[in-house]
């Protein structure tokens, strides 16, 4: 398939800070896929830019602008016909690869295809957890213009919009490497639960009746679908952890809102 005016067939969209850790296997799994990176840098202060400059990637520097504004830019910054947006503790499986250049081949031209949906999975320990939070069905490789990046920080949706065409899922594995600790884990839920809420109330959510209920059951009933009905238990002891770490990034979402919500009501500003 022919890359478009800019000859370039498949661009890379990365957001990273501080990743040195995990961006090289990033840039590894996406070597010979893809004809272009470009990463957007927030500040980091290791070796993540100087790895990313050694593999010929663009690199531009900027103040972070939340996840879906700094991924918005990242991805408005490649001039490939197609666009693979990748996070920094992600790597492409060789089944994925293979997948996603045989369907940008196919795809073509043809404006009915606007983006391909690829499955995330979490990698624990060097082992993909196979029930976890799966699937995790996620828009990554999109029309170059065809989307965008929406949803409310840090929850980033990346769709096509109206018209633009549908999306096809792709076979293959994209390997999550987000924590080597499920201690790790709670520490980003903490963050993640505070940064939600915020957003949430910026959208005008206030407590309600409800909410207190919302408290006692959203926890539980999170670690059950994940332990039960995703079936985590058979990733062994840490399915276990990983349906705890559920139960209890509802459990602190919802203590976030109230308080958000209760202080901001307290001070008079809450929409009506």
């Amino acid at each position: 398939m022919s890359g478009g005016a800019t000859g370039i067939r498949l661009s890379a969209a990365i957001v990273c800070k501080n990743n040195e850790r995990s961006i090289s296997a990033t840039i590894e799994s996406i070597r010979g896929l893809c004809d272009e990176i470009v990463a957007v840098d927030s500040g980091s202060t290791d070796r993540t830019i100087e790895m990313l400059e050694a593999a010929g990637a663009k690199v531009i520097r900027s103040a972070w602008l939340g996840h879906v504004k700094t991924k918005q830019m990242a991805l408005e910054a490649c001039a490939g016909a197609w666009v693979l947006c990748i996070d920094s503790d992600e790597s492409v499986r060789p089944d994925l690869a293979a997948a996603i250049s045989r369907a940008i081949d196919q795809a073509g031209s043809d404006q009915n295809v606007g983006g391909f949906m690829v499955n995330r999975k979490v990698y624990y320990k060097g082992v993909a957890l196979n029930y976890a939070w799966q699937p995790e069905w996620r828009c990554r490789v999109v029309r170059r213009g065809a989307a965008s990046w929406g949803g409310i920080d840090p929850h980033d949706v990346l769709s096509v919009q109206p018209g633009r065409g549908g999306t096809r899922k792709l076979a293959g594995t994209l390997r999550h490497d987000s924590f080597e600790t499920f201690l790790e884990q709670l520490g980003k839920q903490v963050r993640y639960a505070q940064i939600q809420a915020e957003g949430m109330i910026r959208e005008g959510y206030r407590t309600n009746p409800l909410t207190p209920i919302r408290l006692m059951v959203s926890p539980p009933a999170a670690f059950f679908k994940q332990l039960v009905l995703k079936r985590a238990l058979l990733d062994g002891r840490a399915g276990w952890m990983a349906a705890a770490c559920a139960g209890a990034q509802a459990l602190m979402k919802q203590v976030a809102l109230m308080e958000m919500s209760e202080e901001r009501l307290a001070r008079g500003d809450a929409r009506k």
